[in-house]
């Protein structure tokens, strides 16, 4: 399959990764690049002879304090457009300070003017092989677009102010403004729980799984007792250490998740949660969550482990019920199994339970998608996240793609846009409620833009809580094992410091005092300087 080029040329860098990830959302499928030119080097909008025959259209950007001007040129047609901006700061001086108001809002004008100059570009100018799709979420490229919703939320700002505001500064089509809306409004109630704001929650991760997906590039590794066994005593002493850093803090959730937790054996899974109980007022806490994940691990004796230990919600994910599908990606259960377990956890008596499904997957349609939703919906989960195929750089997937001819680019993109609706009146004919939401980078259907959703769906009183938080990043959360990433939330100033723990798992049980001693030095650091401790 051939690539072909979109370039985009900027004098300086600032805007260059937001710039790339909006161009590319219009183009799924093509390769987009940026150039940095020096203000002394004349801007080309024309291919030049090294890449002109792979490169399909240009667009080049000029800076400066009081305007932006933007031009997008492909086949020799040429269109620019240019817009004011007031002269209450220099965004050069804030080109580093992400947060700061005034580059936010310059970002955010030359975004949209961008937006408008592809947007309007003659359809039949556009080069045979470059196939414009208008992006629904208009200018909002990041992988948090409910974030900016709930702050508006927060300040009590009228919803038709928010509503106008996602059309006129973030150009969101009528649907996705009122989807994101509605998710926030949904958050915004659950978050009203009390207690949450002073206290913490923790994620333990497990990152042992039976085998790699084809899609995966989470950190994880085949199971085996004796490294198990290792890595539980290095993560039990990280544990013991990290107990005593918010002793003075109320715990409002536990994530643990992978990898597959249940990859470890009953007895392992009983070893880790006597120690959580041991260190941490886990019986206190208001949410419990254990990602029990591959059909294949689970069993009547680890279901039973986990009630014991309170666990109040499991997460059974079969991804797809399409069984060619499963062996393409490397899923070792069937879907006869998927059922199976899900039906086992009811058995254990467990009444939240969230199924995991993707779009997007290799080979499949719009078909096996519907079938994949009648499946579920005979099984009844009380919750149901429906993710968008992301394709990692350091999947299998990638290459593979490539080696079968599967759909990818532009008609992926169609395709996943649709079972996203799908799975969206699924919902809300079965009783499921929008109560979080996120995008990822290099989502199948945009090839490298952050496009569609990953939405988390749930009946009343079946939401998770901890899925929220860790969303919207509106507490800390302490996290513990191999590549687990520490977020302290600074309630103060509403930032967020992130620390992370080495990946591998043999380094992080090699090094474990070293990640304590790390953690210990950064949270002196930060949270006791942030909190005046």
């Amino acid at each position: 399959m051939n690539i072909f080029m979109v370039k985009i040329i900027l004098p300086e860098r600032g805007f260059d990764y937001e710039l790339q990830a909006l161009v590319t959302s219009f183009f799924p499928g093509q390769a987009v690049i940026t150039e940095i030119q020096d203000k002394d080097c004349k801007n080309s909008s024309l291919p030049t002879h090294k890449d002109k025959d792979s490169l399909l259209a240009t667009v080049s950007i000029t800076l400066s304090q009081y305007k932006i001007s933007a031009s997008f040129c492909a086949r020799s047609f040429l269109i620019s457009r240019e817009c004011f901006v007031t002269g209450d700061g220099d965004w050069h001086k804030h080109i580093d300070k992400s947060t700061n108001p005034y580059r936010t809002y310059y970002k955010n004008k030359l975004k949209k003017l961008v937006f408008e100059l592809i947007s309007s570009f003659p359809e039949d100018m556009l080069p045979e092989n470059l196939i414009r799709r208008i992006p629904a979420w208009g200018t909002m490229t990041g992988v948090r677009p409910v974030k900016i919703i709930m702050e508006d939320i927060l300040k009590e700002k009228d919803t038709d102010i928010i509503r106008k505001n996602l059309k006129e500064v973030y150009c969101l089509d009528n649907e996705k403004a009122e989807f994101a809306i509605q998710v926030a409004l949904n958050e915004a109630r659950l978050l009203k729980q009390p207690g949450y704001k002073d206290g913490y929650s923790l994620y333990i991760g497990i990152p042992f799984c039976p085998a790699t997906c084809l899609y995966c590039s989470f950190t994880s590794y085949p199971f085996s007792k004796e490294l198990a066994d290792a890595y539980l005593k290095a993560l039990i002493k990280e544990m013991e250490y990290s107990s005593h850093i918010f002793e003075d803090k109320k715990l409002s959730c536990i994530y643990i998740g992978g990898g597959t937790p249940v990859s470890l054996s009953a007895s392992q899974l009983e070893t880790i949660l006597n120690a959580l109980y041991k260190y941490f007022p886990a019986d206190k806490s208001i949410e419990f969550t254990v990602e029990a994940g591959r059909p294949d691990s689970i069993t009547e004796e680890k279901l039973n482990v986990l009630r014991n230990y309170g666990v109040c919600r499991v997460s059974v994910n079969p991804q797809t019920m399409q069984q060619r599908t499963l062996d393409i990606i490397g899923r070792k259960h069937t879907t006869v199994q998927a059922a199976e377990a899900f039906k086992m956890a009811r058995d254990a008596g467990f009444n939240n339970i969230n199924m995991d499904l993707i779009t997007g997957l290799p080979g499949e349609n719009i078909k096996d998608f519907a079938d994949t939703l009648s499946q579920i919906e005979c099984l009844g989960p009380d919750s149901i996240t429906i993710h968008s195929l992301v394709i990692k750089r350091a999947s299998k997937l990638r290459e593979r793609i490539q080696e079968n001819g599967w759909t990818s680019g532009i008609e992926r993109a169609a395709c996943m846009e649709e079972m996203f609706k799908m799975g969206q009146q699924f919902a809300k004919e079965h009783g499921y409620k929008p109560y979080y939401m996120y995008r990822q980078k290099n989502s199948a259907g945009c090839a490298g833009s952050t496009g569609q959703e990953n939405t988390g769906y749930a009946k009343e009183g079946k939401e998770c809580l901890y899925n929220i938080l860790i969303m919207e990043e509106v507490q800390t959360i302490l996290a513990m094992g191999a590549g687990a990433s520490t977020k302290l939330y600074n309630t103060d100033t509403r930032q967020t410091e992130r620390f992370a723990n080495v990946k591998n798992v043999n380094d992080y049980i090699g090094r474990i005092d070293e990640m304590i001693g790390r953690k210990k030095s950064i949270y002196d650091r930060l949270y006791k300087k942030n909190n005046g401790k």
